[in-house]
């Protein structure tokens, strides 16, 4: 068995190694950023290694400085966790040749399942279906786009290297295929390093299914049994349980022997996951579903098989890496129940789910019985811009599908989340919602129903909950923070009868007036609010059906005055790294023109004009880091001239 581990990731999966890890007696050792040096993972290990700068560029996907920290440290393996450098097979080669174990599947089974065509062309010497499509090499935007024609709309640009939706577009007519082409290779080249894609047909009520497998070195393989990851956004999954709602004994022995054969034919080590779409129109169907990749790593989503099998992957990893056998052959393997697994991210559903960062002032996690949570950050810490913004990960297991819903709908009740915007009422939404509950869903299903998803608010009785803590009791003096009431009774003077004062507010940073009334010696309030109100740094959190809004005291003196100039600043939806810029200064603009793109966190998100105008001033270019809230482009209106 392995003695000392380094583990080259970051947040809630280093946690998650972490604690197996030291279960088995082993030594750990971390690896931080300048951004993670107080983050959990960094505490939970046994030791700790820096390795350079915030940007993932310069410290965790940097192969010298992650093997330079294992010297240092002693460290007899690796485990990449999932992302970074996990499907990195040069990576993998690296640990090979300086004597470390590396937990994960040998570099030649990485390259075989990193480029989705030629995985594509694999599987099907492998007698695996695949979805049909163009898997060449050639580029040439003119043919893609005839390919894409020949092969029939609607259809996915995807990129040959990657996954998790980077690089993927849906393109439903002609028209629209050039501009995707072009925004698929620029995110693919930008989070995989190659632009390349390939095309494939788009199938009708999209299930995405999956087979978790697992091979050791000496020949043999299993399947433990399906997740199903339907219910996704922008091609990122969402909701993920196990086993799959409506799955017959028959489509799983079908799918798991696809999946064992797959890993087997690139001669697979360690835990994968291949990748199954299935046509969901007439339920699932042993002639229904295809191949579409093979993810050679764990998956985010591997506690739900863990769950329903009662197995620690990680340990399996472990046991492989060191030479053992596979802990348990097929016919021992058994599902138990039933599990659902959602991510709680920092991002805000009510404006396209743009990444949000920030302190996260308030963090309650449930727990109860059934309920598993991994999570790598905790109260106090903050969201980074520069790393994926999962919160945590809240699984349920019940004895049944509908226990187990019941079970994460409870448990999204008691999770409470203040700071950054982020998807808590969203996801609450979405289990409880009659598609969810009766499993007949697929890919699109948060997209049809996004309206009733998302954009809720908290109510005014919730404000003012928040506010009368804010303000404090009469019968005491102010703390440090709270606005004081010129009439209270604890400066010994008070006028009789009902008052009235006009109090500035900042709600989640939009300042308002708010008016307070006694009646009586209490602060009066227009209704009762289901709400839990949190004192935080700075202000009271209102909490209410998982939304979160922060009141503060707003403060005069910084308030900048309003522009009546006709001018409009377009500012950066978030922190990121602005990678085009579509205008120039004097150039007219009519509204919904596309003006520059900023990427964070994996995503692109492209900014247009809020209205007609001329372009006064750019203040940013291709490759600048700005805040959010920076203001990237001037507007100025465009004055027309009579015709004398």
């Amino acid at each position: 068995m392995l003695t000392s581990l380094l583990i080259a990731n970051r947040g809630e999966i280093a946690c998650r190694i972490i604690k197996t890890a030291r279960r088995l007696g082993l030594r750990t050792i971390a690896v931080y950023s300048q951004a993670d040096r107080d983050a959990l993972h960094v505490r939970l290990a046994d030791e700790a290694v820096a390795i350079g700068p915030a940007p993932a560029s310069e410290s965790y996907l940097d192969i010298e400085k992650i093997l330079a920290a294992a010297r240092q440290s002693g460290a007899e393996a690796i485990h990449p966790g999932y992302g970074f450098l996990s499907e990195n097979a040069g990576f993998a080669e690296a640990c090979e040749r300086a004597g470390i174990v590396f937990v994960g599947p040998p570099a030649s089974a990485i390259r075989a399942m990193g480029l989705k065509d030629g995985a594509k062309a694999l599987m099907e010497k492998a007698g695996v279906p695949v979805v049909p499509g163009y898997h060449g090499d050639l580029q040439d935007p003119q043919f893609l786009r005839q390919k894409a024609y020949e092969i029939g709309y609607p259809v996915l640009i995807k990129a040959v290297a990657g996954g998790g939706g980077k690089g993927m577009r849906r393109v439903d007519k002609v028209i629209e295929f050039d501009d995707a082409l072009t925004s698929a290779k620029r995110e693919a080249q930008n989070a995989f390093g190659d632009p390349r894609v390939l095309i494939e047909k788009f199938v009708t009520n999209p299930r995405h299914v999956e087979i978790q497998v697992f091979a050791d070195g000496h020949g043999n393989a299993v399947h433990l049994f399906e997740r199903d990851c339907s219910a996704q956004r922008r091609h990122q999954k969402v909701i993920e349980e196990a086993p799959a709602p409506g799955m017959s004994e028959e489509v799983r022995k079908a799918m798991g022997d696809a999946a064992v054969a797959a890993a087997l034919a690139v001669g697979y080590v360690g835990a994968g996951t291949v990748e199954f779409i299935a046509d969901g129109s007439k339920g699932l169907r042993p002639d229904g579903f295809w191949f579409m990749e093979m993810n050679t790593r764990l998956q985010v989503e591997h506690p739900v098989t863990e769950l329903v099998t009662g197995t620690d992957l990680v340990e399996w990893q472990f046991k492989v890496a060191s030479g053992e056998p596979l802990p348990m052959e097929q016919k021992h393997l058994v599902l138990h129940g039933h599990a659902v697994e959602v991510r709680l991210y920092a991002e805000d559903p009510d404006n396209g789910f743009l990444p949000s960062t920030g302190r996260l002032d308030l963090l309650r996690l449930p727990e109860g019985e059934g309920i598993r949570v991994d999570t790598g950050v905790e109260q106090g810490a903050e969201v980074s811009p520069f790393y994926d913004p999962m919160i945590a990960k809240v699984i349920a297991h019940g004895s049944t599908r509908a226990e187990a819903l019941d079970r994460l709908s409870g448990a999204l009740a008691r999770t409470a989340v203040a700071g950054p915007q982020c998807n808590l009422a969203f996801l609450r939404a979405l289990v409880d919602h009659p598609a969810v509950r009766a499993g007949g869903f697929d890919t699109g299903l948060i997209d049809r129903e996004i309206a009733t998803l998302t954009g809720a608010e908290v109510s005014q009785a919730a404000i003012e909950a928040a506010l009368s803590l804010l303000v404090g009791s009469q019968e005491k003096t102010a703390q440090p923070g709270e606005w004081r009431d010129p009439w209270s009774v604890c400066d010994a003077f008070q006028l009789s009868g009902d008052r009235e004062v006009g109090v500035r507010v900042e709600v989640n940073g939009e300042e308002r007036e708010m008016r307070l009334r006694w009646h009586g010696g209490a602060l009066e309030r227009s209704g009762m609010a289901d709400a839990d109100v949190v004192r935080v740094a700075g202000g009271v959190v209102a909490l209410e059906a998982g939304r979160a809004v922060k009141v503060a005291l707003a403060d005069s003196l910084l308030r900048e005055a309003e522009d009546d100039s006709g001018h409009a600043a377009v500012t950066a939806p978030m922190h990121g790294k602005v990678i085009a810029v579509f205008v120039e200064e004097g150039a007219e603009v009519a509204r919904g023109d596309r003006l520059f793109i900023v990427e964070a966190m994996k995503m692109e998100h492209a900014v247009t004009s809020p209205r007609d105008g001329r372009v006064e001033r750019v203040q940013a270019s291709e490759g600048d880091q700005v805040e959010q809230g920076a203001a990237i482009v001037l507007l100025e209106e465009l004055v027309m001239e009579e015709a004398g």
